[in-house]
């Protein structure tokens, strides 16, 4: 199955990066939740709860802690899974973050090889242009450009091939 988004360049946010690792490897810290845990959110954040029912329209949750206590629920929907090169869901914050009774975004997650390498690219669909300008306002470059730091520090130092 694969997704489209109709307004999908008017209102994306994206990030890549070329990563030192197969994309088998990042798609597996992408999708097993101890490892998801280890590296998901800004820098100072913890993911203390990661629940992960790894199918089409099955269910993604994440808490995210800062070093304040703050806590940054999320919550989303598998749309796709092609392992292991790419991951499609909603996601959704929890109330209190960003006022939404719907998606807040569809994350397209992309794990492509190159020369044993893995180009990893993070796309943040939203469906208008209010909630894409709140999502780059939120911090998304620097956030997920943490996020995806810490990610390349598990892949290439922690997790076993």
């Amino acid at each position: 199955m694969s997704l489209a988004h109709p307004a999908q360049a008017r209102h994306e946010l994206s990030i890549s990066r070329l990563i030192d690792a197969p994309p088998a490897k990042v798609f597996r810290a992408w999708t097993e939740p101890q490892w998801l845990m280890q590296w998901w959110g800004p820098h100072g954040m913890t993911t203390p709860e990661c629940e992960m029912q790894l199918w089409v329209g099955g269910g993604f949750r994440t808490l995210m802690r800062a070093p304040d206590g703050s806590e940054y629920p999320t919550q989303g929907v598998f749309l796709e899974i092609a392992a292991p090169r790419r991951l499609v869901f909603t996601d959704a914050f929890g109330p209190g973050w960003v006022p939404s009774d719907k998606a807040f975004m569809t994350a397209v997650i992309s794990f492509d090889e190159e020369q044993g390498k893995t180009r990893y690219t993070a796309r943040a669909w939203h469906w208008n242009a209010a909630d894409c300008r709140a999502h780059e306002e939120m911090g998304f470059y620097q956030g997920w450009g943490e996020s995806l730091d810490r990610l390349v520090e598990v892949v290439t130092q922690r997790m076993p091939d």
